[in-house]
């Protein structure tokens, strides 16, 4: 049982690097007035257990920090996101 859980940790920590690199790549796209990714998209990709990698995107790269509902929507992922682990741990263990 010990390895499921080592390997679910090591996809929620690569699917964040995936997340920020959404952002990076949206970020990027927006430099050069070219196609973006939906704000839809980058949003529900930080409530599947992507909200450390969108905070990051957000914090680090600077991109989308104007926006109201990424201001609130993504800390809220990143707290249902630790939450959801928390009451794995607390539970399931």
């Amino acid at each position: 049982m010990e390895y499921i859980e080592l390997i679910v940790a090591i996809l929620i920590m690569l699917w964040n690097v995936v997340v920020f690199a959404l952002y990076a790549a949206d970020k990027r796209r927006a430099e050069k007035n070219q196609w973006r990714i939906s704000e839809a998209t980058l949003i529900i990709c930080a409530f599947l257990m992507g909200g450390i990698g969108a905070f990051l995107g957000m914090k680090i790269l600077r991109h989308k920090t104007k926006h109201t509902k990424f201001k609130l929507l993504v800390p809220l992922a990143v707290l249902i996101n630790v939450g959801i682990v928390i009451l794995y741990v607390l539970f399931m263990m």
